[in-house]
């Protein structure tokens, strides 16, 4: 199996985010040719890493909730991305620095989402799903 084959668009994103984060540093502190990139690789590396887990921990939220019965057009689904957005937004406006609107926007989505999820299962309660309750008890 040649290392073509085993590729794939993921990859190719993932090493883009590589390259923005690595340019990012560069492009701040201006180092030489030579041991100076190590601080510049490792920026690209945690950007990468960094980019992997707000990534995955968005298609787990959306996955987990269209699994529960919900539909991406629900309102409490989209809460979260709204206010992350304008988290977003105002932290960029008010610092005009993309870190500083990025980190907002994440956390933002995460304080959201969180509030939703409790206010909704407190609405509704906790259901069962019905291959559980329709199995006999012990």
């Amino acid at each position: 199996m040649s290392l073509r084959s085993r590729l794939r668009p993921w990859h190719g994103l993932m090493l883009a985010v590589f390259v923005v984060g690595f340019a990012a540093s560069v492009w701040r502190d201006d180092p030489a040719v030579g041991p100076e990139l190590l601080v510049p690789t490792i920026n690209g590396l945690f950007a990468v890493v960094l980019f992997q887990f707000t990534v995955g921990n968005v298609w787990g939220y959306a996955v987990e909730y269209r699994n529960a019965g919900g539909r991406w057009s629900d309102l409490p689904f989209l809460a979260p991305f709204v206010a992350a957005a304008a988290w977003g937004l105002f932290a960029f406006v008010v610092t005009e620095s993309p870190g500083a609107a990025a980190w907002s926007a994440f956390w933002g989505f995460v304080v959201v989402a969180a509030v939703t999820a409790l206010v909704v299962q407190l609405l509704l309660g906790y259901r069962e799903s019905e291959s559980e309750s329709s199995q006999p008890t012990r």
